[in-house]
């Protein structure tokens, strides 16, 4: 008998090829035969009508604090994925020397906008070196598996400690030094490296962050040291503000690590045709050879704008001042005063608010929530549209939405991917064959943003329900969302339904899949925050051949484990790639 056979699905096997209905055969954590299985099961699945996935790998989240305390990683986990990679935006907490964890929780807590106080209560710091980081992350046992990479801002403190911090230039010496522990890292098991170089991300005290213009002297002996380990990626995010050195740089470190990069690509309201320019100079350096990808968004980088998150539109008005730390329930009472409401919304801004002065007026991009999140909402359905049928001030409209469902609503704010008011540019920057399916940070701007729900997505919006404008082929956005991203970063035992292959699955009833609104939920150490969401459809998610969620529930399997370093692609399909070659 097989120890799990799945029955009768439509299995897209991510490869890209066309759907087939047939059976998957599951002993012990591998997959050992698809098609018609006479063998019965210990356990039987019966998947008819159902779509049989391997499970969602996401290369880019940030849960490298939950890794820690926590043995589920969702909402990744419980929204399909069975493989996470976390260290990424350069971000991280290893290595670290004693005196220097509260400099790399204000990191992590600036950029990510993950809770200082659960960070400091959930972390227990029992490591220095990155080695040691991931010996922790193994004690524990964790539903799905995670893989590790060396966060450029935790390794330049380390390093040159305040002068790090503080952006000063490294030495020979400490670049030297910053080549070893990133080749001691990738051996000892670390997928690559990530950094960041957008003034966007700063720490919690608005510092911009260690890596922010570091120089090319630096960057290059960090790419020696993955050529040193003979392996590992490298994550970049960039402002490309600069964009012949800073692209030029990017090509040239990946000659030297002899590695592939990936960078982050969006469109960005300020600078509306960037991602064009960068997806011209992406496209020639793949034709030159360089394994490079950009790794983008299906959807608007969206805020989530309320009462409970950590931004909404009444942030910078003086009297918010008056309430801003009450709870919640007093928070909506004061809210509800006519005086109040006057005065709060008759007031100008304080100037000390940039970031929120700029989306408080932006109402064509606000969009209230109904039953579900529309993330390609119609503009005419924006609370600028609204007030302008109504005639009233768009800020009257905004003020009612916060206070619905006792503060518990949320406004929609696609920050980023919608100039034009629609998915159109999304949609080519996934058919680029020189894109990656990322970008869902998941773990991360947990007051703001909710993205990890993004596979998900992929499938609801552009395989299924779009109406304005085309959609995509289930199988390729399956394969681009598992195989792809597997290969990516080196991870090549998964994302492929067939014998040899790891057994990561989803059984999901495709016209039942439904993503949920989210919502705020108070359960990271000490209480503190972070958005989550949810979804219906998902029948069954397994990993490594043992069911860890049914219909979004846990079971009490625990199999995943922290990845260390490149996986090979099993025999056969070894063999099978050696052939094509």
């Amino acid at each position: 008998m097989h120890d799990l056979v799945i029955r009768g699905g439509t299995i897209v096997d991510g490869t890209g090829s066309a759907p087939f209905v047939g059976d998957v055969a599951i002993d012990g954590d591998r997959i050992v035969a698809t098609g018609t299985i006479t063998t019965p099961g210990r356990r039987e699945i019966d998947a008819t009508g159902k779509l049989v996935t391997p499970g969602w790998v996401d290369i880019h989240t940030h849960y490298d604090g939950q890794v820690t305390w926590a043995s589920r990683l969702d909402p990744s986990s419980t929204l399909g994925a069975t493989t996470v990679v976390v260290g990424n935006c350069g971000v991280g907490f290893a290595p670290v020397r004693t005196g220097d964890e509260d400099t790399l929780i204000r990191l992590m807590e600036g950029v990510e906008d993950i809770p200082g106080a659960a960070l400091h209560e959930g972390l227990s710091w029992e490591w220095e070196t990155f080695a040691e980081y991931m010996a922790a992350i193994d004690r524990l046992p964790h539903d799905i598996d995670l893989a590790v990479q060396v966060p450029h801002g935790a390794l330049r403190v380390y390093v040159m400690g305040e002068r790090g911090a503080n952006r000063y230039p490294a030495t020979p010496a400490e670049n030297e030094e910053m080549r070893r522990l990133t080749a001691e890292a990738i051996r000892a098991g670390a997928l690559g490296f990530s950094t960041t170089r957008t003034m966007v991300h700063r720490t919690a005290d608005g510092d911009l962050t260690p890596t922010v213009g570091a120089a090319r002297a630096e960057m290059e002996a960090i790419a020696r040291g993955l050529k040193d380990a003979g392996s590992g990626v490298i994550q970049w995010v960039s402002d490309f503000h600069h964009m012949e050195e800073e692209f030029g740089l990017i090509r040239d470190l990946t000659t030297i690590a002899g590695q592939p990069l990936s960078f982050s690509m969006v469109q960005a309201d300020v600078i509306p045709d960037q991602w064009r320019e960068l997806t011209r100079r992406l496209d020639d350096a793949v034709a030159d050879g360089l394994p490079i990808k950009a790794q983008v968004a299906g959807r608007p980088v969206g805020l989530m704008l309320g009462l409970q998150g950590s931004v909404h539109p009444f942030v910078s008005r003086p009297s918010w001042q008056e309430i801003a730390d009450l709870p919640l329930d007093e928070k909506v009472a004061a809210m509800r005063d006519p005086e109040f409401r006057a005065r709060l919304i008759a007031e100008m801004p304080l100037k000390d608010h940039p970031f929120v002065n700029s989306l408080a007026g932006a109402h064509r991009k606000m969009f209230p929530i109904g039953d579900r999140v529309e993330y390609e909402p119609d503009p005419s359905t924006s609370l600028a549209a609204e007030a302008e049928r109504r005639g009233v001030n768009p800020d009257e409209l905004v003020y009612d939405a916060l206070i619905a469902d006792e503060g518990r609503a949320f406004l929609f704010f696609p920050m980023h991917n919608y100039v034009e008011g629609n998915l159109d540019n999304v949609h080519a920057m996934i058919v680029n064959p020189n894109t990656l399916a990322g970008l869902s940070d998941g773990g991360a701007h947990v007051g703001a943003i909710c993205d990890v729900s993004l596979p998900t997505f992929m499938l609801t919006h552009w395989c299924r329900d779009r109406t304005r404008g085309p959609r995509l082929d289930l199988a390729e956005v399956v394969r681009q969302q598992t195989s792809e991203t597997a290969a990516a970063v080196g991870l090549h035992d998964r994302g492929v339904i067939a014998a040899g292959y790891l057994a990561d699955l989803n059984v999901i009833d495709f016209e039942r899949l439904e993503l949920g609104k989210p919502y705020m939920a108070y359960d990271l150490p000490t209480g503190a925050r972070r958005l989550m969401q949810d979804a219906d459809g998902y029948v069954a998610t397994i990993k490594s051949g043992q069911v860890i969620y049914t219909e979004g529930q846990p079971t009490d399997a625990l199999p995943g484990r922290l990845i260390r370093g490149r996986q090979p692609a099993p025999e056969p399909a070894r063999q099978e790639l050696q052939t094509a070659a």
